[in-house]
């Protein structure tokens, strides 16, 4: 049996940022029940030299719909990268969501020996599509969900793995 391309990605991705998305609402709820500063978490990092929360999301959902439109062939959507509220970054999600769950599996279904050509740290890189999406695209997208969870709970929103894998 081979892998579908269109489940192991476009599926993937968008149930995991409907989940971040969840994330998100319980951020809000804790941030207004202990009398937080929402902008406070929209804008902490784990680390000095790490992307705050706002821009963890925002590559999560970069490396979503790039790595869909890059399987089937179509142009990657720009965005402006100007969130700062929690309502602005579900937007961000919601927009990524829809565009991903627009392609259909035979878009990129059969990509696997696609050649993808990237620049990553101003090296241009070609890899087929099976190695781009489970050795590149996969990871990056959920390294920067997993620090958006890290974030948040680090700031003591409560959370389990329930919220980050979500429900069968």
């Amino acid at each position: 049996m081979t892998i579908s391309m269109y489940q192991a990605g476009a599926a993937r991705f968008a149930a995991v940022l409907k989940n971040l998305s969840a994330i998100l609402d319980k951020a809000q709820a804790h941030a207004e029940a202990k009398k937080i500063d929402p902008l406070v978490l929209t804008s902490d990092r784990l680390f000095p030299d790490m992307f705050p929360l706002t821009r963890q999301v925002q590559v999560a959902c970069d490396a979503a719909k790039g790595a869909v439109a890059r399987l089937a062939g179509v142009d990657i959507p720009k965005h402006e990268d100007t969130e700062k509220t929690f309502a602005e970054l579900k937007a961000r999600i919601a927009t990524t969501i829809g565009f991903v769950e627009s392609f259909k599996p035979a878009q990129i279904d059969g990509s696997e020996d696609k050649a993808i050509a990237l620049t990553i740290g101003g090296r241009a890189i070609t890899m087929t599509g099976i190695n781009y999406l489970l050795g590149r695209a996969l990871p990056n997208f959920y390294f920067h969900v997993t620090t958006t969870y890290n974030i948040l709970r680090h700031n003591g929103v409560e959370l389990s793995k329930k919220d980050f894998i979500g429900s069968p």
